[in-house]
C-alpha cells in the first residue's frame, strides 16, 4: 500500500499500474523501459505542466474540436495508465478511439479495447488493414479510424508512425515528455507533459473553448515553440539543480 501523503505517490501509483497491466499482457516489458525513460525526463521537468504546456493541450483540444474526423490512437501504456481519462475526452471531443500497436498480436488487441470499453470508451472495431506506410505491425489500421482521420492524437507515440502519418497530409498531437525525440520534432503540435496530467487539461479545454478561440489557437499554432520553452525548462532546472 502506497500512503497517500508520500512525496513521489503519483509516480509510484503509476509504475504499479504498468507493472500490473504488464503482468496481464497489456503493457510489453518494452512499454515498462518506455515508461521509465519517460518518467526521467518528467524529473527534468519539475513534475509539473509547465506553462507552455497548457498553452499546447489548449491548442490540442482546438485542433480536436475543428476536426473533421478526430481519432485517439492508443497503444498498451496509455491504456493502463489512463483508460478512464481517455473516456473523458472522447466524451469532451466526440473524437473515436482506435487500438494501434506496434508489437501486436489480436488477443493483445482485444485486451486492450475490453480494457477500454470496461471503463467506457467506446472503441472502433473491424479488420485492420496495411494502410499506413511502413513496415511493421503499426501500418495496420482501420480504414474508418486512422485512415480517414484528419487529426489523430497519439499519446505515447513512436516516430516512425508520427512521421508517416503527417506525411500523408494529417495533423498529428504528440504527448511527449521528451522534446528531444522524433515523434516530438515530427508532430504538428507536441505537448511536453505526463499523460495523466494531459489528458485531463486537453478534455477540460475541449468542454470550454469557444469558436474564437478555438480558431485563434489554430492560427498561431507554433510546435517548435512548445519545444523549445520544453528545453529551456530542462536547462534552466539544470543549471539551477544545486543552488
Amino acid at each position: 500500500m502506497i500512503p497517500a501523503d508520500h512525496p513521489r505517490y503519483t509516480s509510484l501509483i503509476a509504475r504499479e499500474k504498468i507493472s500490473r497491466f504488464a503482468g496481464e499482457g497489456i503493457v510489453t516489458l518494452e512499454g515498462l523501459a518506455a515508461h521509465g525513460r519517460g518518467e526521467a525526463f518528467d524529473y527534468l521537468l519539475g513534475e509539473k505542466t509547465i506553462k507552455s504546456a497548457f498553452l499546447a493541450e489548449e491548442t490540442a483540444a482546438a485542433m480536436l474540436l475543428a476536426a473533421r474526423s478526430p481519432v485517439i490512437s492508443v497503444n498498451g501504456n496509455t491504456a493502463a495508465l489512463c483508460a478512464d481519462l481517455i473516456h473523458e475526452l472522447q466524451e469532451a471531443s466526440g473524437a473515436a478511439v482506435e487500438v494501434n500497436l506496434f508489437h501486436r498480436t489480436e488477443e493483445r488487441v482485444e485486451k486492450i479495447s475490453t480494457l477500454l470499453r470496461d471503463n467506457g470508451v467506446v472503441v472502433l472495431s473491424g479488420k485492420a488493414e496495411r494502410l499506413l506506410p511502413l513496415s511493421h505491425d503499426r501500418a495496420l489500421c482501420l480504414k474508418n479510424g486512422m485512415f480517414a482521420a484528419d487529426v489523430i492524437l497519439v499519446p505515447l507515440e513512436d516516430g516512425d508512425r508520427c512521421s508517416a502519418l503527417v506525411s500523408m497530409g494529417k495533423k498529428v498531437i504528440a504527448i511527449d515528455l521528451n522534446p528531444l525525440s522524433r515523434t516530438a520534432r515530427t508532430a504538428t503540435l507536441t505537448v511536453v507533459d505526463e499523460v495523466t496530467r494531459a489528458i485531463p487539461n486537453i478534455s477540460r479545454f475541449c468542454r470550454s473553448l469557444d469558436r474564437e478561440r478555438t480558431e485563434t489557437l489554430i492560427r498561431s499554432c507554433d510546435n517548435t515553440i512548445f519545444l523549445k520553452d520544453a528545453i529551456d525548462e530542462i536547462s534552466g532546472r539544470l543549471t539551477h539543480a544545486l543552488d
